[in-house]
């Protein structure tokens, strides 16, 4: 995955991700899409490109566990969310999803800064800087899920879980 970086702080909750106003107003995720993180940046959508990506700090996605977070993300043609840790619920909900979600240390990293994910390498190259970052490794399994586009494609896939092979 390669794309630029659009930087956030700490403690960024699922209420910034996505504001509670327009999950009552339509489940159309493409529309939702268009106001991600518009509470902490209004024009954010307008500035990211495909395959960018949200770099933030410690505890990413806290808060109400907003369960559309990670799909209004993922609709927005993110390519993955780069953080130092993430709210539990947020995480396993990105991976069933199938939202990349990497822990790494992302104070190395400056907003508009090109990076190269490589999930498998369990690398981030910051290409701005050139500099290598490592990621906390993802189990094998959490990155099959990821690979087949979330967990119902992989279930659809597999008609269950895939383990052996993984």
């Amino acid at each position: 995955m390669r794309g630029r970086a659009h930087k956030f702080g700490d403690d960024i909750n699922t209420d910034y991700i996505i504001s509670g106003k327009y999950k009552f107003k339509t489940l159309d995720m493409e529309e939702l899409a268009r106001h991600v993180m518009e509470d902490l940046d209004p024009e954010f959508y307008h500035k990211i490109r495909p395959g960018d990506f949200i770099v933030a700090g410690w505890n990413f996605g806290c808060g109400s566990s907003r369960e559309q977070a990670p799909l209004v993300i993922k609709h927005a043609r993110i390519g993955a969310v780069l953080a130092k840790s993430f709210a539990r619920i947020f995480f396993r909900n990105a991976i069933n999803t199938g939202l990349p979600v990497v822990e790494c240390d992302t104070d190395q990293i400056e907003a508009g800064d090109e990076l190269e994910v490589d999930l498998a390498r369990g690398v981030v190259e910051n290409l701005t800087k050139g500099i290598s970052i490592p990621i906390k490794p993802l189990p094998p399994v959490m990155l099959k899920i990821l690979e087949d586009g979330g967990l119902i494609a992989h279930f659809q896939k597999y008609g269950g879980f895939k383990l052996e092979g993984v």
